[in-house]
């Protein structure tokens, strides 16, 4: 390959990098778990911006439950990110002919 047109490549792969992470930036992705009783959301970041619990596990004797929950909804929200994340990654590289395993930093 042409150095010059790999640097075009390598230009053009920045730019769809820098745009891409202001997207995820943006992204909220919410997560789920018993039932939809609790649902956290995290951004792109991964930074967990809400979390919303239904009054009904609101008991003292429910603590240890609510707090399980929140943390399986959590786990939710960044296992549905990532798979964002990689869906994107894919589909912004899918016809650059990186070499197969070749990982980027996001």
């Amino acid at each position: 390959m042409n150095p010059l047109d790999m640097f075009k490549q390598v230009q053009a792969l920045q730019e769809k990098m820098g745009a891409m992470q202001a997207e995820l930036a943006a992204m909220e992705i919410e997560g789920r778990s018993g039932g939809g009783l609790v649902k956290v959301v995290v951004n792109g970041k991964h930074e967990t911006k809400r979390v919303t619990i239904d009054p009904s596990l609101l008991k003292p004797e429910d603590a240890g439950v609510v707090q399980d929950l929140i943390v399986a909804a959590a786990n939710d929200a960044r296992a549905k990110l990532e798979l964002r994340v990689g869906e994107r990654a894919q589909a912004m590289l899918g016809g650059m002919g990186l070499p197969a395993g070749f990982k980027l930093p996001f």
